[in-house]
């Protein structure tokens, strides 16, 4: 087969021009049983290519510990069998809305700012995970009979840093591995994200949402010749916990679309589909111009808003790109597939047991820790998940106030057994005062690590202290329970579950196992009314959180969770379970 290369004005595939049209879809977000259909609805749609980042803490998730390293590969070959090519986006930092933007928390917290830079132990770790990595892209490239086109070097590199050695070690890394293809780097169309961003000789690419003409006189600026791409045409957003959900209007996507191909570029839909933040992988941002206020986690869905809605259907606005795209095909498209099957009718769930939060973390949890001051979620290797910190009031002493600092970012409060304030803010208080001696306990939860902006890799848990009057409590016990701990059935079955009567329900937080019966899977929503905060569990998969700040309401289930006859529904509920059915709210359950 011949080669893909970067011409003087476009694409050359074989010899011939070639305008690349990609649609982002996330193979990570996806369930693999759907691969195959939603790579044939980017078909359908009009697009000649899929792209995809690779999050790094997903496959590494404890150092040298890889996890499903070569779902990666195998995501490629469904492109490919489905027609497809393929740009990949190995980072190592992605962004994507992902918790940590893909980089493992066992290295931000170790390296904290020095991650993204020139730093020896930054680059060591990135060598060894593209040693890991590349060599199921090298062997999927477009030279060697594969659909991979080209590969990205970093990612909005412009929109953090300006370290151009860095920069110039990954490009040399990928060659050195056996990248053959085109690289390419990929910002914001502003100057100094360009300029902090590209590398000389390699294919700058523009991140937008609108105004092509503007963006591209820009990126001609800084690259005079070579293809014009928007690697990243925003054609919709993604929402946070307690924001109201984001939308754009079809109409207006379908003609930003039509005038970046008017322009003569390549294009890159983000997102085509984007699926879900299965896992508790969603990261977070942090609020204002400059990304360094309140923290503003991102919610479970990852519809985005995009043409391929987040349970693989068309939309308005997929008809309209598709008309759109139609222009360009060199024949007819596709026929648009089927839409997966869904539930046949609504499925109650029955509850038959519940476990307070200190026996599940008796059974699930890492050890415990006893320190000077509060450990960081990163130094008790906790990911995604919950921590309780446990400190002694000595005494006698008066009542004074506790006061929280550095808390990231929630945390349900209990004196001596009785339960206080959920705490929201960095610094806070517990309510009202406590007199020595006492126990203080605090759960804290992480809602999502930053994944953009120069916050990136802050720690997680109680980074200050706990203050009695003006006196630190120093002298802690930690223990924390990651979210894959639940993941593993044989570990679950050894938590003591008790009964589920009708007096435990009501406001208690901790875990609660029920049965759906399920004729027949298909896709459906998990609905969970009157639950406050906490994640979802199917058949040991992980739904993701679920929060009535919304404007979440529901979990989207993936018909391939789910199996006919009995399925089992796990709910880590950390702020407190709704009174039992009759008391106000309904029972959880699944519906078409």
């Amino acid at each position: 087969m011949g080669g893909f290369v970067v011409g003087e004005r476009d694409f050359e595939r074989d010899g011939r021009p070639v305008r690349l049209l990609s649609g982002a879809l996330h193979y990570f977000r996806v369930h693999e049983a759907q691969w195959g259909h939603r790579l044939a609805m980017l078909r359908a749609m009009g697009l000649n290519c899929v792209e995809t980042y690779v999050p790094w803490n997903l496959h590494e998730p404890r150092p040298g510990g890889y996890r499903d390293p070569e779902a990666l590969g195998r995501f490629l070959d469904a492109a490919s069998a489905a027609g497809l090519l393929a740009l990949v986006r190995p980072g190592p930092y992605i962004c994507a809305e992902w918790e940590n933007g893909g980089l493992p928390h066992w290295l931000t917290g170790a390296l904290g700012r020095r991650v993204r830079t020139r730093d020896p132990a930054f680059l060591r770790a990135v060598d060894a995970w593209f040693g890991q990595l590349l060599p199921q892209v090298v062997a999927r490239q477009y030279d060697r009979g594969g659909p991979v086109v080209m590969v990205q070097a970093e990612n909005e590199y412009g929109s953090y840093g300006s370290d151009g050695e860095y920069l110039a070690h990954l490009v040399g890394l990928l060659r050195g591995l056996g990248v053959t293809v085109p690289l390419f780097t990929s910002d914001g169309p502003e100057d100094h994200m360009l300029t902090g961003g590209s590398v000389s000789g390699v294919l700058a690419t523009a991140n937008f949402g609108s105004g092509a003409r503007e963006a591209f006189a820009a990126l001609r600026r800084h690259q005079p010749r070579g293809p014009l791409v928007c690697m990243e045409f925003w054609c919709g957003w993604f929402s946070h916990w307690g924001d109201a959900p984001v939308a754009r209007p079809p109409e207006e996507a379908a003609d930003a679309l039509r005038e970046i191909l008017e322009c003569g570029a390549s294009v890159n839909v983000y997102m085509a589909h984007g699926g879900t933040n299965f896992g508790g992988w969603a990261g977070a941002n942090r609020s204002g111009e400059l990304h360094g206020g309140a923290l503003e986690p991102t919610v479970t869905s990852y519809d985005y808003d995009a043409p391929i809605d987040e349970r693989g259907r068309p939309t308005e606005k997929f008809r309209l790109f598709r008309e759109v795209l139609a222009a360009y095909a060199p024949g007819p498209l596709p026929e648009v597939p089927e839409p997966p099957p869904v539930l046949a009718a609504p499925v109650k769930a029955v509850f038959d047991g519940w476990a307070p939060p200190a026996d599940v973390l008796e059974v699930l949890g890492g050890p415990e820790v006893a320190s000077g001051v509060p450990p960081t979620f990163e130094e008790l290797d906790v990911d995604r998940g919950v921590v309780r910190y446990r400190f002694e009031v000595p005494g006698p002493r008066g009542p004074f106030p506790l006061r929280v600092t550095g808390l990231r970012d929630l945390a349900v409060t209990y004196v001596d057994g009785v339960r206080g304030p959920t705490l929201a803010e960095e610094e806070a208080e517990t309510g009202a005062a406590v007199s020595g001696p006492a126990t203080v306990e605090l759960w804290v939860e992480s809602l999502g690590r930053v994944n953009y902006g120069p916050r990136l890799g802050e720690p997680k848990g109680i980074t200050g202290g706990v203050l009695h009057e003006r006196q630190y409590l120093h002298g802690v016990r930690a223990r924390g329970l990651r979210l894959d701990a639940l993941e593993d059935a044989a570990a679950v079955g050894r938590v003591p579950f008790r009964c589920v009567e009708g007096s435990l329900l009501g406001g208690q937080p901790g875990l609660y196992r029920a049965t759906l019966s399920v004729p027949s899977p298909g896709d459906a929503a998990l609905e969970l009314p009157g639950w406050a905060r906490g994640f979802a569990w199917i058949n040991g998969f992980c739904l993701g959180r679920y929060w009535a700040a919304g404007p979440q309401r529901t979990l989207y289930v993936p018909g391939p969770v789910l199996r006919a006859g009995v399925n089992e529904l796990l709910l880590l509920e950390l702020e407190g379970a709704p009174a039992p059915e009759g008391g106000g709210a309904g029972a959880p359950g699944l519906v078409p």
